[in-house]
């Protein structure tokens, strides 16, 4: 799996909806990428706050929250020159 894939399948992984074959793929991406464990880890604490505080992302924002996260992944991928 990549990180990309994983981005595609983080929310459904977040809410538990895909299958337990899937779900070990993505365990074990996660196991030796500190990229997408910065990115779950950090998605799941907004949703705990938005949780908190009462309220929803809507497709929008979560649209922006999700491009922004990937945006940051692939910054920190890309090579310096």
């Amino acid at each position: 799996m990549t990180c990309d894939e994983l981005l595609v399948y983080l929310s459904d992984y977040i809410d538990r909806d895909l299958n337990d074959e899937f779900v070990q793929v993505a365990r074990d991406h996660l196991a030796t990428c500190q990229h997408c464990q910065v990115v779950l880890n950090t998605t799941q604490r907004v949703v705990a706050l938005g949780h908190n505080e009462q309220r929803k992302l809507d497709a929008g924002h979560r649209a922006l929250l999700f491009d922004r996260l990937h945006s940051t992944l692939v910054a920190r991928e890309t090579p310096k020159a």
